[in-house]
């Protein structure tokens, strides 16, 4: 998926079956390559992440596809205190938390 970075800042962020995750507020970029490797995601959906009121880091190869929205595949529920519990969707992805 080719697109312009700055095209993804503001963007709200859904998965595939409409569940809001939040809003994209930065990119991060592997500096060898010049790709993005991950999205730093704000205003985070707390039934899928429970970050309290942070952010989530999010692999850029989970975004299916970028317009006016951008959709995601549906990830884990991942918590604080490092336990999982299996979103509707199972699926095998794991999100990266700060």
């Amino acid at each position: 998926m080719n697109i312009e970075m700055s095209s993804l800042f503001g963007l709200n962020l859904y998965t595939l079956n409409g569940t809001y995750v939040g809003r994209i507020k930065d990119v991060v970029i592997e500096s060898s390559e010049g790709a993005i490797t991950s999205l730093a995601v704000v205003d985070v959906n707390e039934s899928l992440f429970d970050v309290g009121g942070k952010g989530v880091y999010l692999p850029y190869r989970w975004i299916t596809a970028v317009g006016d929205v951008a959709l995601m595949v549906h990830p884990v529920k991942i918590s604080r205190r490092g336990e999982e519990e299996t979103a509707p969707e199972e699926t095998d992805f794991r999100a990266a938390v700060r």
